[in-house]
């Protein structure tokens, strides 16, 4: 469940940062304006850290114990 919910931030993440490249390639006064995208994929990045933070802590996840 845990690798569910992060997949989906991460989709949010890429998608948000496609809409801020929108942003600032259209350059246009009307629209809200780029810093409003790369703020919510900052966001989202840190909810998905702290999110596996605390799965491992709880034991929900477990880290890989060999890393080769």
């Amino acid at each position: 469940m845990i690798k569910i919910v992060v997949v989906i931030l991460l989709l949010a993440m890429i998608y948000n940062l496609y809409k801020a490249m929108q942003m600032m390639l259209r350059n246009d006064p009307n629209q809200p304006s780029m810093t409003k995208f790369i703020g919510r994929r900052v966001m989202l990045s840190a909810l998905i850290v702290l999110i596996l933070v605390i799965s491992m802590a709880m034991g929900w996840i477990t880290p890989n114990p060999t890393p080769h």
